[in-house]
């Protein structure tokens, strides 16, 4: 773990829980693409650029989920280096607070308030065309979160951020966390249709075609709504349809799967309802879920 792995002439990643970018700039600069997930991992990363004698001039962050950007403070302090954020990403970077509160849709109790959830605060600035390095190229990935998006380097290599699961984790935890059902799926279909030398998504092997995997996430996307649309033959509240779902695919449940899995349910039946597929319904004093 924690291994720096070439991609190509001025590419690198380091092989981490959520895969770290790294890219050379300069004989002795370089920036990162996310920063892992806490202060111990912002130590690592460190230490690979002591190593190797690199300077860090900035990080780039995909968004603001806290095993990206939990080494941000760390290595700002440390080095000096500038932060950059798309859009909301940067607000939530600045006030990781934000996450958690979303995620649970009020102020967040004690459990929800760690670091999985809950990054240190860093001085990020929003990021625009002009505070790229030369020859990068952002590329816009909504739907895993608000204005997530990955980076091209001018040596060809896609680092991908969050819009891809493995086959593994699917398998595994069946409901991958999303905000934007609509928007992800678009992005999905988007990275079907992309070249790179070498893509390099945070929770899934590099490679150099993706759109199996792409396909499989897609897949999975629309097996969840079909679930949901079954359940909801009888109308459900959003409480009992994230009962039976976590019943069905065998998931155990905490408050960090209520918070990531109930948030990305809602945004399923709000797809689902502007999408004409459910309805909503008020009776005695419930909000409930049928298919049209």
């Amino acid at each position: 773990m924690y291994e720096l792995i070439q991609a190509s002439e001025r590419s690198y990643y380091i092989q981490s829980p959520a895969k770290i970018g790294l890219v050379q700039l300069s004989e002795t600069d370089v920036c990162l693409i996310d920063s892992g997930s806490d202060k111990d991992a912002g130590r690592k990363v460190r230490q690979i650029l002591d190593a190797h004698g690199w300077r860090l001039a900035a990080i780039y962050n995909t968004h603001s989920n806290a095993d990206h950007i939990g080494g941000n403070r760390y290595l700002q302090n440390q080095t000096g280096c500038k932060i950059f954020a798309p859009g909301v990403e940067c607000d939530f970077t600045r006030h990781p607070i934000l996450e958690p509160s979303f995620l649970y849709g009020g102020c967040p109790c004690k459990d929800l308030r760690h670091k999985f959830l809950l990054a240190q605060e860093s001085g990020a600035e929003e990021l625009t065309a002009e505070s790229l390095p030369e020859g990068f190229e952002m590329i816009p990935l909504p739907g895993h979160f608000f204005d997530m998006a990955g980076y091209r380097t001018p040596d060809g290599v896609v680092y991908l951020a969050d819009c891809l699961s493995s086959r593994e984790t699917l398998d595994k935890y069946q409901i991958g966390f999303l905000y934007d059902a609509a928007a992800y799926l678009d992005t999905l279909e988007k990275v079907k249709a992309m070249e790179a030398r070498l893509f390099v998504p945070a929770h899934a092997e590099a490679a150099e075609d993706v759109s199996a995997l792409a396909q499989y996430n897609i897949d999975k996307v629309l097996e969840i709504a079909d679930k949901i649309a079954a359940l909801c033959r009888e109308p459900r509240g959003f409480e009992e349809i994230l009962q039976r779902l976590f019943q069905d695919y065998g998931l155990a449940m905490n408050f960090e799967q209520y918070v990531l899995v109930g948030s990305t349910i809602r945004s399923y039946l709000s797809w689902m309802r502007d999408g004409g597929r459910l309805e909503a319904l008020f009776e005695d004093s419930r909000l409930l879920w049928r298919t049209v």
